[in-house]
């Protein structure tokens, strides 16, 4: 059984992994919108895996902040790492619709400044877990 939400577990994190290479890429490319979606999908698929390795069977919801609040119930830790990433739910709607924002465009709105933010909390979000669960980082190095 251990097996199996580890192995769950990873699909997470293997797919948060190459989110964050899809959102360097559209960083690179001037999307900085796709990059600030893509950093927020990030945080979400690496919470949603912890999760899993915990035990959790029917994950609801993406944001941030409440899956990382449900994180900081199985350890306190996850308490500071909430409170930097929280920020990355402000990408999740307006990042993708124009009814989002007050006016314009999320092409026009989001910023290199935004995108570079975002990835950085991304891969802090990754090292934070891999840091707090080393089987699961043993298991992504297997790849």
């Amino acid at each position: 059984m251990k097996d199996d939400k580890l192995k769950e577990a990873l699909r997470w994190i293997r797919q948060a992994s190459e989110d964050i290479d899809a959102a360097k890429y559209n960083h690179k490319g001037k999307k900085f919108f796709v990059s600030c979606f893509l950093s927020h999908q990030v945080v979400e698929k690496i919470l949603k895996g912890y999760l899993i390795y915990k035990g959790f069977e029917h994950i609801w919801g993406h944001s941030i902040s409440d899956l990382s609040k449900e994180c900081e119930k199985i350890d306190k830790d996850f308490e500071s790492l909430r409170k930097e990433i929280l920020i990355l739910d402000k990408y999740y709607i307006p990042t993708r619709y124009p009814n989002g924002l007050p006016g314009g465009i999320p092409a026009e709105v989001f910023t290199e400044r935004d995108s570079i933010e975002a990835i950085d909390l991304s891969e802090k979000a990754l090292k934070f877990i891999f840091e707090k669960e080393r089987e699961l980082k043993e298991g992504f190095n297997k790849k």
